[in-house]
């Protein structure tokens, strides 16, 4: 194998062009971090401490009052992540799942939750994250949707919604006579995933509490399912966005409260096939008329 001439080495502008096309449009440190070295620096950590059920006798009803950043913190250090075997990468361990169920439990209120939210430390989305993008619009609407995650415009300005997606989200809103005055939304994964990339089955599980919490919470007459990884979620089917579209299902929060609930299909996925915008469309009117007959 012959050697690679100096002069036919990539130069910044070339990596810098891969670097964009595989996702990473942003430095998070001026200078690259062993993460590998790091890990293997810490001393041995402790036992997890056993993390009380959200199903037993004390959530049956939410305590009122709020958890301080320090008591998170003494939770979240007795419920530490599992490290997986030298060279790949760490798994958040079902501890922080029990934690975030037993956080969205305790939260009475959505600034309750959301505190919650801010100081929980069990999802790594958050440490690639800019913010928390927690929710936008009227709490008390009677219409809550519902996506699955941020992206890049989301996560600068902390709100759902706001790029090309939510501009035509607004518009699919107008057409039935509603707005952001009007409606509630949010995402099941609250923080960005890197490179908008999918988020795992275990990052949805740990984040699938505090958006269910949050449902429960707002309460909402009709909720819509913005795409196939929040109706898949929150109704709990493995049915694809196509044949779920523009059909009535049933949300059932903790309490036992059942939701008339319509997937629909995303904007994003609007914006890449208009062609498909038609079915939107009825989705938003079958929801328009939902919304009439329960006054």
């Amino acid at each position: 194998m012959t050697a690679v001439s100096r002069d036919n080495r990539p130069d910044i502008a070339d990596l810098l062009a891969f670097y964009v096309s595989a996702g990473v449009d942003e430095a998070l440190e001026e200078e690259p971090v062993n993460r590998f070295a790091e890990a293997a620096s810490k001393p041995p950590e402790r036992a997890p401490a056993t993390v009380t059920s959200p199903t037993g006798e004390n959530a049956a009803q939410p305590r009122s009052t709020s958890l301080s950043r320090a008591e998170i913190g003494e939770r979240q250090a007795a419920a530490p992540a599992v490290r997986a075997p030298s060279g790949t990468a760490t798994v958040p361990d079902e501890q922080q799942a029990a934690l975030a169920r037993q956080l969205a439990t305790t939260a009475a209120t959505l600034d309750e939750l959301r505190q919650h939210m801010a100081a929980f430390d069990g999802c790594n989305l958050k440490f690639t994250a800019k913010n928390l993008v927690f929710a936008d619009g009227n709490p008390n609407a009677a219409v809550m949707l519902v996506g699955e995650a941020p992206g890049r415009d989301e996560d600068i300005e902390g709100l759902p919604f706001v790029g090309r997606s939510g501009r035509l989200l607004d518009r699919m809103l107008a057409a039935i006579g509603l707005d952001r005055t009007s409606a509630y939304i949010a995402n099941v994964i609250p923080w960005r995933p890197p490179g908008n990339r999918t988020p795992t089955p275990h990052e949805t599980e740990i984040c699938r509490p505090f958006i269910e919490r949050q449902i429960e919470l707002v309460n909402p007459k009709v909720l819509v399912n913005l795409g196939g990884p929040s109706a898949k979620t929150l109704l709990n089917t493995t049915e694809g966005i196509l044949r779920l579209r523009g059909n009535w299902r049933v949300h059932t929060t903790a309490a036992g409260i059942a939701i008339p609930a319509m997937p629909t299909l995303h904007p994003a996925y609007l914006l890449r096939t208009p062609a498909h915008k038609k079915l939107a469309w009825r989705d938003f009117l079958e929801v328009k008329a939902k919304l009439r007959a329960l006054g």
